[in-house]
């Protein structure tokens, strides 16, 4: 099985590099960015790529389904530490070439996913199964309540500022403005920066001309 890890986060990255090495016949390579992971879908078209969405440079639900008509054969395994279900739905009735695993998924869920994939079959773990099968509440975009706080640092991430450049410019941590981040994701239900960014300009806390410049 050739599987490409295409996941730039450092300490998931090794662990899911230790899992892969515990099996037989299991070929592991990094894909750096998008560039990198075509190059090797090109070379391997029935390969198993472990992607994590929140952090690779793979755009929205669209781009992925162009990816899959570009590589049918390929198996993928979204591995990210949140998804929201609508963006789950929508990827999973792609195709069932689609498997979901959460980066809390205990070790015997990931192995059984890359079984899975080894064998060119759809895994859900547990946590994201639960979620699915819960009753859906009624949401709109108008019901969403950020704080100011929050807005302040949405209009950053939508203009294209790191973390790590937020965190500096509002004289906070990393990892307080990585909280902001992550919980500004959940309450939109977007998985990425530039689904966020469409959420910004859509509720207009950035203005089209400024986001463009």
């Amino acid at each position: 099985m050739y599987v490409v890890l295409a996941d730039n986060q450092d300490i998931t990255r090794a662990g899911m590099m230790y899992v892969c090495q515990q099996m037989e016949q299991v070929e592991m390579h990094r894909a750096e960015d998008k560039t990198e992971l075509i190059e090797q879908l090109r070379n391997h078209p029935d390969a198993v790529v472990v992607l994590d969405y929140t952090l690779f440079d793979i755009n929205d639900v669209e781009e992925i389904e162009i990816l899959y008509q570009r590589f049918p054969q390929v198996q993928w395994i979204f591995f990210s530490v949140d998804l929201s279900g609508d963006f789950v739905r929508r990827v999973i009735a792609i195709a069932p070439r689609f498997s979901i695993l959460l980066k809390e998924s205990p070790i015997q869920e990931i192995r059984e996913c890359l079984l899975y994939g080894q064998r060119h079959q759809r895994y859900i773990c547990q946590r994201m199964t639960e979620l699915l099968l819960a009753p859906q509440p009624v949401s709109a975009e108008e019901d969403v309540k950020l704080t100011p706080t929050e807005m302040e640092i949405l209009k950053d991430i939508a203009l294209g500022q790191t973390t790590k450049e937020i965190a500096e410019r509002r004289f906070s941590s990393f990892h307080t403005v990585n909280t902001h981040r992550k919980n500004i994701f959940r309450k939109l239900g977007v998985n990425n920066v530039h689904e966020a960014t469409k959420y910004a300009l859509r509720a207009g806390l950035v203005d089209s001309a400024e986001y463009y410049i």
